[in-house]
């Protein structure tokens, strides 16, 4: 049987490493929010989805978006269905409970079973939504004010959020999460990666493919350097269109989806030339 702290094993389609399993274990035994950054493409939101499938556990998503309030995740009081409900005087508008409509936050911490919630990309929001979220996340507990309702989790989920660090996010914050950033994978474990999604691709195929995606990201001059997502996109058209090895070695086909802003083309047609590795 899995202690507390070794419970987060992994899954057969996520390559973790073993310091990101240490991470979501203490997180989970400590009952603290784990927040992830790293750049784009490094797997983030899919670890929330990695931990819930190896838990056996559901996923509650919540997708933060600059008109996000921190408020909305925990309820919403809908104002505008009860009063179209009073005008046509066909329902009892009298239950204001029928109008509370838990949101990701308030479905997590009233469910009776522990769930994986997922709080993506954080800082898409304004300064003060993770401020806002501190009392709820600490205590895991909140009040209904239109009702007075009081609702405390009696089973703690499991909160992952991610950050593109778009944004600094607040002391006060930080201190009350458990940190981790994905670093991004080496050659090494960026196989075993490419291997899960195209457990057939040759040796020599994806020899070439990984030689060119990485000197890729090695150029200064790159905005947007690809990310893992790109290079399974990637690899994917390559072995869809039957491209040989040997092609790979001399040029790079399909190139845009790898790279996504018409400077970097551009740099890589042209002013990178001289350092080509072919």
């Amino acid at each position: 049987m899995k202690s507390q702290f070794d419970r987060f094993s992994g899954t057969s389609r996520y390559i973790t490493s073993a310091e990101l399993r240490h991470s979501v274990n203490v997180a989970a035994a400590l009952g603290r929010p784990l927040l992830v950054k790293g750049e784009p493409g490094t797997g983030k939101t899919l670890l929330a989805h990695a931990v819930a499938e190896d838990l056996g556990q559901e996923i509650i998503t919540w997708n933060v978006k600059s008109t996000s309030k921190a408020a909305d995740g925990l309820y919403v009081y809908d104002t505008v269905q009860r009063l179209q409900d009073s005008r046509f005087q066909d329902q009892d508008v009298g239950d204001i409970r029928k109008y509370i409509r838990l949101g990701p936050l308030g479905r997590a911490l009233t469910s009776k079973e522990q769930k994986v919630l997922l709080i993506d990309e954080i800082d898409k929001a304004d300064l003060e939504f993770p401020n806002d979220l501190l009392h709820e996340l600490d205590v895991m507990e909140f009040t209904v004010l239109e009702t007075g309702d009081e609702h405390r989790a009696t089973t703690r989920p499991i909160v992952i959020i991610t950050s593109n660090a778009e944004k600094e996010l607040p002391d006060p914050f930080l201190r009350r999460c458990i940190f981790h950033y994905i670093q991004f994978p080496d050659e090494k474990l960026m196989a075993e990666i490419v291997h899960v999604h195209y457990p057939d691709i040759t040796d020599k195929l994806l020899s070439q493919c990984l030689q060119k995606f990485y000197w890729l990201r090695d150029l200064d001059s790159l905005r947007k350097r690809p990310s893992t997502s790109e290079l399974l996109d990637w690899i994917g058209a390559l072995i869809a269109a039957g491209i040989p090895p040997k092609r790979i070695a001399k040029e790079i086909p399909f190139m845009g989806a790898l790279l996504k802003k018409p400077e970097d083309l551009e740099a890589v047609e042209g002013g990178s030339r001289a350092r080509r590795p072919w």
